[in-house]
Order: C-alpha cells, then structure tokens, then sequence
C-alpha cells in the first residue's frame, strides 16, 4: 500500500509542477497561448491530449472538463471531443483494471475513506449498479474516475463495465465539447 500511495503522490507532484511552470512560463495566460502551446507538439498534439486525458483519470488530480475545455479550445469541438472520449474512456477503463489487480488498497491511496465509505452505502442501497454507474457517467461534474476504481471492486463484468463507458461517456464529454469549442 505505501508502494501505491508514493506513485500517487509523485504522480500529483509531476503533473502540478508541470501545469504550475507552464502556467508562470505563460503558455496559458489566454485562449490564443493554450492553443499555440497545444499545437507546438505538432502532429503529436492530439495524441498529447489524448494521453493526458488517460493519465488524468488514472492519476485523478485535475477535474477531466478542465482537458475536455483544453481539447475543445485548441483544436475544435469535434477533435477536441475525439481526444477527450478517446482518452477519457481508455483511462476510465485502465483505472478500472487496476482496481482490479490491486484491490482496495489503489483506492485507499488515491481517494479519501469518508469518500469510498459514502459510495459504497450508496451502492448497497442500489438495486442495480450497473445502471447507477450509467447514469453517473452521462452527468457532469460526477465522481467518475472514483467510480471507475470502485467498480473494479466490484464483482461487475469487465465487458459490462467497458459498455457502460462506451455508452455513457461520450454525451458528457460532447456537450463540454461543444460549449467549450464555442469559446475563440
């Protein structure tokens, strides 16, 4: 467990290094700056956001709307929407295995007890988590990425899981996708 909790932390530590030196280098003083930063990876910008957005659902320190307005502003709505689902969903499906290799110790180390304390009298009070989970991850501002981890506690099918993130995923992250897109 102190294994997990160290990668958590250096994780957290890296990712809010490099966004606080971006920001005091000036890369995101402004609309025009975040997309001028985005498109200095070139061809690989997308695959950058893409995998940012993996890795901020794996390593939850950032709210995921926050990549999601990123994607939209620097390279459309509709693009922007592609790298932010495709991402979203590979890291809400990585975190999802992991709870399942390491169990509830991965869980404990990246999220307060009082938080999976909360969820889990939610989901004992469920009658079908599978639905719960659905409808969880069509709303904004939800605890998804907890819940990722919390369902590979679970005894839920890893199929069933990776449907409902197919399925439920992509009409959040469009609608952020969308109005953030309409930002110029």
């Amino acid at each position: 467990m102190k294994k997990i909790k160290i990668w958590v932390l250096a994780g957290f530590v890296v990712i809010v290094l490099f966004l606080v030196k971006q920001f005091f280098n000036q890369k995101f003083d402004s609309v025009e700056s975040l997309q001028n930063y985005m498109k200095s990876f070139g061809i690989a910008a997308p695959l950058m956001l893409t995998f940012f957005q993996a890795v901020q659902v794996v390593i939850p320190v950032l709210p995921g709307y926050l990549g999601c307005a990123a994607g939209a502003i620097a390279f459309g709505s509709m693009t922007g929407f592609w790298c932010n689902y495709i991402g979203i969903s590979l890291g809400s499906i990585i975190a999802y295995f992991l709870a399942k290799k390491y169990g509830i110790d991965i869980v404990e180390a990246m999220f307060p007890k009082k938080q999976f304390e909360k969820w889990s009298r939610r989901v004992e009070k469920s009658k079908s988590y599978e639905w719960f989970l659905f409808i969880a991850t069509l709303l904004p501002l939800f605890p998804d990425d907890f819940l990722c981890y919390f369902s590979g506690l679970m005894k839920m099918n890893s199929k069933k899981f990776i449907w409902i993130i197919i399925l439920g995923k992509p009409w959040c992250i469009l609608a952020y996708s969308i109005a953030f897109g309409l930002i110029k």
